[in-house]
């Protein structure tokens, strides 16, 4: 029997059922070969040679297939249809021959298919073929290039800047994106504008509105009302006159719907729609594929199968009727920049099904599958046809006119399935619907406002319009996408609030230092073309040893220049560099660099481990700080007043912002300092707030029991209640004021009741997800002392800040434990190993096996959720 080989058990599951019992199907657990992460891995002196290693966990994979391959011996390779898999297919041959488990006798064929289903997986085995080495080269060239500027400009990021993590070739330039579009919001100058809005009546008496248009004869353009004073001579000139209908015009118009899917559309549209995360999106998609359910999940296409939009043409007239099926079918190009066009567009493989005619239980791949099936059936239907209207209402003199728009939906077409949805709110008059009005018809005023406006900010990215840009651009791939925006954030260099990035200080920091030392590869432009010759490799017109040596040959050159810098050097130009964001002019036209709490001291751009902060040159004398993000006049360090003759202020460190009373000194080491709770914003801190939180701990009074005292504070993990040894969280801070000893008592005797917790009864889940797909044990997830996690065995994995325990479904619980499990450098599949060892009589040789597990913890994770390949 043939041995037939994919990533993932999901995946070889559903094929298994198609292939029946001739074929002996297993998988490899995603990658099975990575480079050693140590110098050496790429000898750009020797060709750029690559020495490949077997990870630890996939030892017990790859033996696994030999073994199979003594028994029978025809090796077929079903790995994901794309770059990555031609990678994988290729390692494994590759990892086996030089096991010698393919002999020369051994046929060796590689099959693909971009759909899960019988047909597909039937046609594909009548279609085999070799592994593609041109794909092969462009993985290397790609996978090269990764580790060359990885492994080198990330040692002189740490060098130079104390608490830089990484830098990357794509990873930079996303990162990028990012910090230039904050310091546009910091360097924007909001414009204030006005407009005059009337609220009409017709002789019917319905009632519309209207916008001021003309003035004095000559149109109004935005910025022609300037204030309210300008404002208020349009309400005046408006209300003084009488209004008639001067013109009503009716046009048709249509609306064509969306392509179908790509990768990068995917994740925009399930983040606008669901607020889901670019890795979330794709490891829900990656099991949609895997059951069979969907096309293949990484592609830069958007056309359709012939057969598909067939099935789909069929399935809009029996659910919606012949009329929402256009006479021909559409035709969809890509327009992307450095688009592959490799795959079949993202698409349900049976459009006759619904999510409710599949049943499906998980509710991300519930809400996804519903997403795609629309906006599938949406590509292949009828537009929608409207009617716009506009109405001009002007005054006799025709010194004013006033104009209303609206639309009216005569046919729906595709709307009836589905609507794209926007990136950010707008405020669209036309999707209005107007009354009957007639020519010439007077309107009565019911009102006529000014509206004061100002100008807003470019809108910080969303990970959709980040994936948006990024593919604008031409930086990154499809199957890069979601793994880029996730590094960046688990670097601590971006973070994610409310579903907007925001760099952090250390972000700003590392991108500031490679646009002055790296310029070129933080370059848009460059990154393109980068990926456009790694595109042509990918189609075998360009050979990937003499990219990687033009590469290798300016940027080995740039990584040497740096090696004398010293730190001092470095901080002085991005400080110069930073100066504009980092010390704005001041309304008293004082010197910005002038330090604002010592007076005396110039201020300057420092490094910290955190990422960096600009400090008082006079330190030791002066403490002053702020982040690199702060604003000196709001948020920044300042004193609030003066108590018993000390300096009260307000500083941030570290940590975070703190209360300070009095300078260090000689006498006075460690002045007394009170962190700022979390909710309490530096913006609306005062003397008053200030001295509330230096005078913690807080004595409520001695306990009715034993007469102990019973106290109020702030700790590490926040406002409590303590009696003895004894410490009882409160829900808010504003309760370290006001809570009194009955309260205190009863959530004292609370805490007590429920014992120590860790050693107590087993806590109850809040919500259990069932076995685990992969390794079986209960999934669940838990209420802790932090917040809601997920426990699997002896592994916890804390929730993000972002999503609730009720959101939480198996599948990100799985790539939850398997990012834990990579941190703490244990193997998230761990039950199969613990077998193994088990069978061993000899001990030490187990406990040999220990410490490399340590060395390869990134790529246990990466096994143990083999299907997040980006």
């Amino acid at each position: 029997m043939p041995v037939v080989v994919v990533e993932s058990p999901a995946k070889a599951k559903t094929i298994n059922k198609y292939l029946g019992k001739d074929y002996v199907v297993l998988a490899s657990y995603g990658h099975v070969r990575d480079l050693p992460a140590k110098n050496g891995s790429v000898d750009p002196d020797n060709g750029f040679d690559m020495l490949w290693e077997v990870g630890y966990d996939s030892r017990k994979h790859v033996k696994a297939i030999a073994d199979a391959l003594k028994d029978d011996n025809e090796l077929i390779l079903a790995t994901d249809p794309d770059r990555e898999g031609e990678a994988i297919s290729w390692h494994l041959q590759e990892a086996l021959t030089k096991r010698k488990a393919i002999k020369k006798s051994t046929p060796v064929s590689r099959v693909v298919f971009n759909a899960i289903t019988k047909n597909a997986v039937t046609e594909a085995m009548q279609n085999p073929r070799a592994v593609d080495m041109e794909l092969v080269d462009a993985y290397l060239a790609r996978r090269a290039l990764d580790y060359l500027v990885g492994f080198n400009l990330s040692p002189v990021l740490w060098r130079k800047l104390p608490g830089a993590r990484s830098a990357g070739r794509v990873q930079s330039v996303c990162l990028r994106l990012i910090v230039d579009r904050e310091m546009e919001i910091e360097a924007f100058n909001a414009r204030e504008y006005w407009s005059v809005k009337a609220a009409l009546t017709t002789p019917r008496g319905q009632n519309f509105e209207a916008r001021l248009t003309m003035l004095a004869g000559k149109k109004v353009d935005k910025f022609d009302l300037e204030n309210s004073v300008a404002a208020e001579m349009a309400v005046q000139a408006v209300t003084s006159r009488d209004l008639k209908v001067a013109s009503v015009e009716a046009k048709p118009a249509s609306r064509n719907p969306s392509a179908p899917f790509m990768t990068s559309t995917l994740q925009q549209e399930a983040s606008r729609k669901f607020g889901m995360g670019a890795r979330q999106t794709m490891s829900t998609a990656q099991r949609l594929y895997e059951a069979g359910y969907i096309t293949y999940m990484r592609t830069d296409g958007i056309d359709m199968a012939p057969e598909a939009i067939t099935d789909a043409r069929a399935a809009i007239s029996s659910r919606y009727g012949a009329e929402y099926v256009p006479k021909s079918p559409r035709i969809y190009k890509n327009k992307a920049k450095n688009a592959q066009e490799a795959h079949e567009c993202i698409r349900p493989t049976e459009l006759s099904k619904s999510a409710n005619d599949l049943n499906l239980t998980d509710a991300d791949q519930r809400k996804l599958y519903d997403l795609i099936w629309k906006r599938t059936l949406a590509s292949q239907m009828e537009g929608a046809r409207l009617e716009r209207t506009t109405v001009d209402i002007g005054s006799e003199d025709k010194q004013v006119m006033l104009r209303a728009t609206g639309q009216v939906v005569m046919f729906d077409g595709f709307m009836k399935v589905y609507e794209e949805g926007r990136d950010d709110d707008v405020v669209d008059d036309d999707d209005k619907r107007l009354p009957q009005i007639m020519q010439d018809e007077p309107m009565d005023k019911r009102s006529v406002t000014p509206e004061q406006h100002f100008t807003q900010p470019p809108p910080r990215y969303t990970e959709a319009t980040l994936v948006k840009r990024m593919e604008e651009l031409g930086i990154g791939r499809p199957s890069t996408y979601a793994s880029i925006v996730t590094t960046i954030q688990e670097r601590e260099y971006v973070r994610k609030d409310k579903n907007r990035l925001f760099p952090e200080d250390k972000g700003r920091i590392v991108t500031v230092f490679l646009l002055n030392y790296f310029r070129k590869y933080v370059g848009f432009d460059f990154t393109a073309d980068l990926e456009s010759q790694l595109d042509n490799v990918s189609a075998g017109d360009a050979d990937y040893k003499v990219v990687l040596e033009q590469f290798w040959h300016d940027f080995s050159a740039a990584i040497a220049e740096t090696s004398e810098l010293r730190i001092s050097d470095v901080l002085t130009k991005l400080d110069a560099a930073l100066a504009p964001q980092l010390y704005p002019p001041r309304e008293d036209g004082a010197d910005p660099k002038t330090c604002p709490l010592c007076g005396e001291g110039k201020l300057h751009l420092k490094s910290s481990r955190s990422g960096g902060f600009v400090g008082c040159g006079n330190y030791p004398e002066c403490r002053y700080t702020r982040p690199i993000g702060g604003d000196a006049a709001d948020g920044g360090d300042r004193v609030l007043g003066e108590d018993a003759g000390d300096e009260i202020s307000l500083r941030t460190g570290r940590f975070g912002p703190y209360i300070q009373r009095g300078q260090v000194t000689e006498e006075v080491k460690k002045p007394l300092r009170a962190s700022l709770p979390k909710g309490w914003a530096p913006d609306n801190m005062d003397l008053e707030k200030a001295l509330m939180l230096l005078s913690l701990p807080r004595l409520i009074g001695p306990h009715p029991e034993d007469q102990e005292p019973v106290e109020a504070g702030l700790g590490r993990y926040g406002p409590y209640v303590k009696h003895g040894r004894t410490f009882a969280s409160l829900s808010d801070a504003e309760e370290l004021f006001t809570v009194g000893m009955n309260r205190a008592v009863e959530l004292i005797a609370e805490k007590i009741a429920k014992g120590p917790g860790r050693r107590g009864a087993a806590a109850k889940p809040l919500h259990e997800l069932g076995e685990h797909p992969d390794s079986g044990g209960p999934v669940n997830v838990m209420d802790g002392r932090y917040g809601a996690y997920v426990k699997w065995e002896k592994i916890n994995a804390t929730l993000p800040k972002d999503v609730t325990p009720e959101q939480v479904t198996m599948a990100m619980a799985v790539e939850l434990i398997a990012e834990r499990a990579a941190k703490k450098g244990k193997k998230a599949a761990k039950k199969p190993a613990a077998k193994k060892a088990t069978k061993k009589p000899a001990a030490k040789k187990a406990t040999a096996k220990k410490p490399a597990a340590k060395k390869t913890t990134a790529k246990t994770a990466k096994k143990a959720a083999p299907k997040e390949k980006e």
